[in-house]
């Protein structure tokens, strides 16, 4: 019975002299966590089968191999594999608004074309599409990375001419960084593809990797200059 006071006289120095540091303490790191937390970016790889990683186990897909890259180079960043084979640019359009409400995205990059290249439809169609897409990641303050599909030679000139300028032209009128031709040297190489000659093996998705990073870099680049991009 006596002990409780004896115990309460005792502790009530201590906890002033700690306590109060204690709670500041708790405070701090709470908000240093929930520091760290906002300061994760979240990237959307919003695509195709060649997103997806049609054929691949799921940590050699490009988002995986993206995510690793960059954050080997210092970046505090999720990929999301938001790729869906057999995608073309009207049916992502389809799933876009479900696809962004799974939370807070800062960067997209919108891989779509090659089906509908592959399929032969029209270009135009395409290209509407797409400028829909941008137009919505950009009302929702999403910075687009638009990642460029080219034309095999199936449907002659006058169609590729067509669904090439596609790509530089929405990025010059949206303001939105484009890779140029992103399966650049790994289209058409075996040694870089599975079996259907199509979709790129664990090797071909590491080149890709190598074209894209530097522009997703660029654009997750802080002011202060402490994550540094390797895009020229």
């Amino acid at each position: 019975m006596n002990d409780a006071p004896l115990q309460t006289h005792f502790a009530s120095p201590l906890y002033r002299l700690f306590g109060g540091w204690l709670q500041i303490l708790s405070v701090s790191m709470a908000l240093f966590s929930g520091g760290a937390e906002a300061a994760q970016k979240r990237v959307l790889a919003f695509g195709d089968s060649l997103t997806a990683g049609f054929g691949l186990p799921a940590g050699d897909s490009l988002p995986s191999q993206l995510k690793k890259r960059l954050q080997a180079d210092g970046y505090d960043v999720d990929v999301i594999n938001a790729g869906v084979s057999g995608d073309t640019t009207a049916t992502g359009l389809a799933r876009l608004d479900y696809t962004l409400s799974d939370g807070h995205v800062d960067v997209a990059i919108l891989e779509l074309g090659a089906n509908d290249m592959l399929r032969g439809s029209s270009p135009q169609e395409a290209r509407d599409n797409l400028s829909t897409i941008i137009e919505s990641f950009q009302s929702k303050g999403v910075t687009v990375i638009l990642a460029a599909m080219v034309s095999s030679n199936n449907w002659g000139q006058a169609y590729r001419q067509e669904f090439d300028s596609i790509y530089p032209d929405l990025a010059a009128k949206y303001g939105v960084t484009m890779v140029p031709f992103f399966m650049e040297g790994v289209w058409g190489e075996p040694k870089l593809l599975l079996g259907d000659g199509l979709h790129p093996n664990p090797a071909g998705v590491a080149k890709v990797v190598t074209k894209i990073a530097p522009y997703v870099e660029k654009v997750l680049a802080s002011p202060d200059g402490k994550a540094q991009s390797r895009a020229q």
